[in-house]
């Protein structure tokens, strides 16, 4: 069993971990895993997912990863399970009643993970079927840049006192900021508390190539206390190129063309850290498809809150 790789002291400060040692991620072989409480099959890779989306679906009608049936070969559970359901509590928010909890889903899909997300860390306070939002006043904004996808979002979201969907994409940077801000001072805040970015970034990068995918890291650190990261790993952007081309079309238009290669969620966390004042200081583990769940803080605040 080896720690995770927090941020270098030289780097972030002083941190302490948000969660006990045996929260830990193990290596075997070069891939990282959660701990045994938490371990999950590592058969589901890419290969796996690009099996599956075969079978159920044209892949090639989803270049930017908006595929109308994600949620039934990814459930939410494959990331809930790993995240904690007092996370905005081991954060240091929600202590005061007053305080209105902001959290952004980049790339929500349809939905189901983000109303999953908003139950899982209402858990303490809301039963299984309830649509009563709790007293703790918890906002959540999912965008995605699929209109029919979002439509279906807003039409079969439970909480619409809680969740809000919109239309948007994350590559168009000034009318993506305004509405992002928009939101936010709607809500009387200057971030959100915390915002996930899962398995978005190689959409983004294959369609808009190296520079985009580290503009969208640094705009979601210039909106967020913490950001919550899954980065797809390499081997997923060959099994994309390799589905399109079993279709009989071209290449992603940036693929030949990238640098960023490789250790995709290594170089984000460099970016994360060198050019946008992020620390790494917790790694959740990896999903059922051997992907890691990062979490970001901004370094102003890294060290608040961490020790109680």
């Amino acid at each position: 069993m080896v720690m995770v790789f927090l941020a270098e002291p030289n780097t972030c400060g002083s941190l302490r971990r948000l969660y006990p040692a045996t929260t830990s991620c193990s290596t075997t072989k070069g891939r990282t895993y959660f701990d045994a409480a938490h371990t999950r099959t590592a058969m589901a890779t890419c290969g796996a997912e690009s099996e599956v989306q075969d079978e159920k679906d044209d892949p090639g009608a989803a270049p930017y990863g908006n595929f109308i049936n994600y949620y039934t070969f990814n459930p939410p559970e494959n990331r809930l399970s790993l995240i904690p359901t007092t996370l905005i509590q081991d954060l240091g928010y929600g202590k005061d009643s007053s305080e209105t909890i902001l959290m952004l889903d980049v790339g929500c899909n349809s939905g189901d993970l983000t109303v999953a997300l908003y139950r899982h860390l209402q858990q303490s306070v809301l039963s299984e079927d309830s649509t009563t939002p709790p007293d703790s006043d918890l906002q959540l904004l999912g965008f995605d840049l699929d209109e029919t996808l979002i439509l279906r979002a807003q039409q079969t979201n439970p909480f619409p006192q809680s969740i809000s969907f919109i239309p948007l994409d994350i590559t168009e940077d000034a009318a993506s900021q305004t509405q992002l801000q928009d939101y936010l001072r709607q809500h009387g805040g200057f971030r959100f508390h915390l915002s996930l970015c899962l398995a978005v970034t190689m959409w983004v990068h294959l369609n808009h190539g190296d520079a985009a995918l580290l503009g969208l890291l640094s705009r979601l650190a210039s909106v967020s206390q913490h950001l919550l990261l899954e980065a797809q790993p390499w081997k997923c952007y060959r099994s994309a190129a390799r589905r399109l081309r079993k279709l009989g079309r071209s290449d992603f238009d940036h693929f030949k063309e990238l640098k960023i290669r490789g250790d995709v969620a290594e170089q984000a966390r460099e970016h994360l850290e060198k050019h946008c004042g992020m620390a790494l200081i917790q790694c959740f583990g990896s999903t059922s498809w051997d992907r890691r769940l990062l979490l970001f803080r901004r370094r102003e605040t890294v060290d608040l809150h961490l020790s109680q």
